[in-house]
C-alpha cells in the first residue's frame, strides 16, 4: 500500500539524503510504500526550530507543526566502525520526516488516517 504526499500543500521534507538539519518543500507528488516502512511516529513541535533550505537560508519551523517520522526498513548506507575494539559494519536506515505547518491544507489528517487504519491493536 502506498501513501501520496501532495505537492504545495504546506508540507516540508527531511531525509537523511540531505545535508543534516535541511528541509525542502515538497513540490511534486510523490508516493512512499508502506510495506517498506519499519518504523512511524507521529508529533507536534513544541518550540520554534531552526533548519536551512537547500541554498542554507535559515527556516523557522513554527510550533504546532505536525510530524511524520517514517523509518524505513531499508538501508541508506553502511559504514564500517569499531566498537569495543571490534571492528562492525553499522547500518544507517533511511527516513522521511514529513512537517506539515499548521497553516497545511488537511494532508497531515488524511495520511495519519491511513497509517493508522493498518495498526491491528487499536
Amino acid at each position: 500500500m502506498f501513501i501520496k504526499i501532495r505537492k504545495n500543500c504546506g508540507i516540508l521534507l527531511e531525509q537523511n539524503g540531505l545535508e543534516k538539519r535541511h528541509l525542502v518543500p515538497v513540490t511534486s507528488n510523490f508516493l512512499i510504500n508502506l510495506n517498506q516502512v519499519g518504523e512511524v511516529s507521529f508529533y507536534t513541535i513544541k518550540e520554534e526550530k531552526k533548519r536551512l533550505d537547500l541554498e542554507h537560508h535559515e527556516l523557522t519551523i513554527p510550533v504546532h507543526t505536525r510530524v511524520i517520522h517514517l523509518q524505513m526498513s531499508y538501508l541508506h548506507s553502511t559504514y564500517k566502525e569499531t566498537v569495543n575494539d571490534q571492528k562492525a559494519n553499522m547500518a544507517d536506515r533511511c527516513f522521511y520526516k514529513l512537517y506539515f505547518l499548521p497553516e497545511e491544507m488537511g494532508q497531515y489528517e488524511i495520511i495519519r488516517q491511513q497509517i493508522e487504519a493498518l495498526v491491528l491493536n487499536q
